[in-house]
């Protein structure tokens, strides 16, 4: 059971699927000292990996200061410049902001006329309403009359 995980997992390996859980057990399994003979050729690899990750340099490394300086004023050029057009990129966007705003009050303003044009228009209507009312009031002094003259019929007669 255990030889066929560990081939599951030499195929997972070069397939570059494994995870560092898994590939810390081949290490592991590559570095016992009996091996079966199929998978020897893959002991000297993993075995190679653990040699080389123990391999130090002494040597050591010099820079130069000229380049450093230049590097270093290039770079505060480079940092003031980027903020310049930040600062000219958020100016364009602050003024189409504002020009939208401008447009919306303009927008909001002819909605309004508009709507009280209509409201005008719908307040003229209500003065027929109100002779209306006017009318019903003499429908209701009809219907008194025809009422007197029922009554006036029924005593006649």
């Amino acid at each position: 059971m255990e030889l066929a995980r560990i081939e599951n997992l030499l195929e997972k390996y070069f397939e570059a699927a494994t995870t560092i859980k898994e590939e810390a057990v081949l290490k592991e399994f590559f570095a016992q000292e009996e091996v079966p003979a199929h998978l020897l050729k893959y002991k000297e690899m993993f075995n190679y990996f653990n040699d080389s990750a123990l391999e130090t340099s002494s040597k050591s490394i010099k820079l130069k200061r000229s380049t450093l300086s230049i590097n270093t004023i290039s770079i505060k050029w480079l940092a003031i410049a980027a903020m310049f057009i930040f600062s000219i990129g958020m100016y364009g966007v602050y003024q189409q902001n504002e020009a939208e705003k401008q447009e919306a009050r303009l927008a909001y303003m002819e909605t309004q006329k508009a709507l009280e044009l209509i409201s005008s228009s719908l307040n003229k209507g209500t003065g027929a309403i109100a002779q209306l009312d006017n009318f019903n009031k003499g429908t209701e002094a009809m219907a008194q009359l025809r009422t007197f003259e029922s009554t006036q019929n029924k005593v006649f007669n």
